[in-house]
């Protein structure tokens, strides 16, 4: 259970992707605008790095190690994240068109999201079990989320700030982005993780 809580606090507040390893930067800056979309990419990513955690953890273990293939790790993962993708697609052009329409050309990016693909690889460099790797996978998404969510707050607050004209747009969303980031590395070195 120790065990458990710890990679939970790591991917989430530590080592968070967006925040603190800065990985999967083109959603977070694409879909943040509103707090609708930042949760349904959320909720998208966090199910695609799940599955996709569990699946290349358990297909390495089992297939690439075993038969010497490790050296193609990244596109049997990139081949798995893809497939992914493109089920949750379907499923929100399907249930959730309005979310679908939302988060237009930003869900297909999922598939080149090295946040996803890095919580594959580092599940790989960490030695987690497929138990690990998937609860590693579930928690990174979350702490993507979380950002996401947070700095989708942020900039619904900052449409109805007075920002100066120069500032106005990407100029204040980056620098509000950089301010977040820096809040988030406020827990480094807790636990001593």
């Amino acid at each position: 259970m120790n065990e458990i809580l710890m990679i939970a606090i790591s991917a989430v507040l530590v080592n968070n992707f967006v925040l603190s390893q800065f990985l999967g930067i083109c959603p977070f800056l694409g879909v943040s605008k509103k707090l609708e979309t930042a949760l349904g990419m959320g909720g998208a990513v966090v199910f695609v790095m799940t599955v996709a955690s569990c699946i290349t953890r358990a297909i390495y273990d089992l297939f690439l190690f075993p038969n010497g293939l490790d050296y193609l790790n990244t596109i049997v993962f990139i081949l798995i994240i893809a497939s992914l993708v493109q089920f949750v697609e379907v499923v929100l052009k399907k249930f959730l068109p309005t979310l679908y329409r939302a988060l237009g050309i930003y869900l297909p990016l999922i598939t080149t999201n090295c946040a996803v693909l890095g919580a594959a690889l580092i599940n790989i460099d960490k030695g987690y079990n497929v138990l690990n790797s998937t609860l590693y996978g579930f928690f990174a998404g979350v702490g993507f989320t979380l950002a996401l969510v947070l700095f989708a707050g942020v900039r619904e607050r900052l449409e109805y700030s007075d920002i100066p004209e120069s500032l106005k747009g990407l100029p204040i969303a980056l620098i509000a982005a950089a301010l977040v980031s820096m809040a988030f590395l406020g827990f480094k070195g807790l636990f001593g993780i």
